[in-house]
């Protein structure tokens, strides 16, 4: 339990007993045959024989009272990977990171990804929640702000909405040409994220998304 609503668990794969997948990518567990639902793999590419799922059970649906029942050893059939919201390392330009509360699953498996092949880490992550307890991983972003120059870790909590952190998006003195986004999080903040973005000059196609909901 990361908090009361955000859980983690491990699951140690026997057939394959690999999964080759890239970091950012997720796996669908189907629960019915009209009834399927997303996971963002929270773990890396280097960990290919156990891999980690991180979400938000707060929803109390089929997929949060299915999380919240997980016991060892319970057996779990899953396709993967899917996705193609990951990290492009041919791309010279920096990256800016948004994530909102549970999205920050596939852009933290990114960035783990980046330190664990030597990758250097020039990047800008701006981690909205609506209090401490929404912010799953902030220790430990914190932890490699402090060990990593190059990385720049902008937390924000506020209880009124995604507001405020497109405000403080545009507010930012970026310079938008050399820049390309990844934000990940709810559709609202998707979009405004983007608009923000765009006002100050971003290319639309330069901006990556992944929406949970």
């Amino acid at each position: 339990m990361l908090s009361s609503d955000i859980l983690e668990t491990d699951l140690d794969l026997i057939q394959p007993a690999e999964l080759t997948f890239e970091a950012g990518q997720w796996i669908s567990l189907p629960f019915g045959p009209k009834s399927v639902r997303a996971y963002s793999i929270a773990s890396t590419p280097r960990s290919s024989r156990r891999i980690t799922l991180c979400a938000d059970v707060q929803p109390g649906g089929i997929g949060s009272a299915w999380f919240r029942e997980l016991t060892v050893g319970h057996p779990v059939e899953f396709k993967a990977p899917f996705g193609g919201f990951v990290f492009r390392r041919d791309d010279p330009r920096r990256p800016l990171s948004v994530a909102e509360e549970i999205g920050i699953v596939p852009i933290r498996a990114m960035l783990a990804d980046l330190v664990e092949t030597g990758f250097e880490l020039r990047a800008t992550l701006v981690y909205w929640g609506r209090d401490p307890s929404w912010l799953p991983y902030h220790d430990e972003l914190l932890a490699l702000a402090r060990r990593s120059p190059g990385f720049a870790y902008h937390p924000l909590m506020a209880s009124s909405g995604v507001a405020e952190l497109t405000t403080a998006l545009a507010g930012v003195p970026w310079d938008t040409r050399a820049l390309v986004a990844y934000v990940s999080g709810g559709g609202a903040m998707i979009d405004g994220v983007r608009e923000a973005l765009m006002a100050k000059g971003l290319d639309r196609k330069s901006v990556r998304w992944e929406k949970f909901w």
